[in-house]
């Protein structure tokens, strides 16, 4: 298999927790026209007209888009060890904590995201300013519904931590170094005490460091374009 994607973006790496944990064999393919790239996309636009990472192409050469859907998929064909638990009630809570992290925390962050393919210069305070708030309010929902035993739902990893990981990492730390604003999860006491555990978990603690990786790689290939 192979699996084309960028590691600063927060949507493979919950497929990269999936494999991972699954222990499968894969390659990871980054094509060009992401992050600070200028190129354009050119073939990868063949393989996933929608133009977004992740994509993972199987053995046979089939082409699956889009993490949810890449998730599923691979834990419906590699069932073991599971990542969705297996009472449904549980299974629903992984399910929210995804959704509302991909609908309400990711939309949260998009202004600033946007604000990165403009000069600093040009940066608006009121903008930035108003995305944090949309992220604490996120973060809020989230502090809701988070678990109490080291992971999102259950006593062991899950999905929900492959979406929440990343997200929390561009929210706690690189929105704040970016843009200035105040590290939010001191005020939510449930989802710091999930975030200080969860990074005990080996695959976690492995796509945490990718994705620290990848963000200080693009900020300082930024920082250079920017001098």
């Amino acid at each position: 298999m192979k699996l084309y994607q960028f590691f600063a973006s927060p949507f493979p790496t919950r497929v990269r927790l999936m494999l991972y944990a699954k222990g499968l064999t894969f390659e990871i393919v980054e094509p060009p026209g992401f992050g600070s790239s200028k190129l354009p996309k050119g073939d990868y636009l063949k393989i996933n007209p929608l133009g977004r990472v992740p994509t993972l192409v199987l053995d046979d050469g089939r082409a699956l888009p889009e993490s949810e859907v890449i998730c599923e998929y691979l834990e419906e064909t590699f069932p073991s060890p599971p990542l969705l638990p297996a009472d449904p009630w549980q299974r629903a809570q992984v399910r929210l904590l995804t959704r509302i992290c991909d609908i309400y925390l990711v939309m949260a962050m998009v202004p600033l995201f946007d604000l990165l393919a403009t000069r600093r210069a040009e940066w608006d305070r009121t903008v930035i300013d108003a995305a944090a708030d949309k992220v604490a309010e996120a973060l809020a929902a989230l502090e809701f519904y988070i678990g109490g035993n080291g992971y999102a739902v259950g006593p062991s990893l899950t999905v929900a931590d492959g979406a929440l990981a990343p997200m929390l990492i561009l929210a706690e730390e690189w929105a704040p170094s970016v843009f200035g604003t105040a590290p939010p999860l001191h005020r939510f006491a449930k989802l710091s005490a999930y975030w200080r555990a969860v990074q005990a978990d080996p695959i976690v603690s492995r796509v945490v460091r990718e994705t620290r990786d990848a963000i200080a790689q693009s900020r300082r290939q930024r920082l250079e374009a920017e001098r």
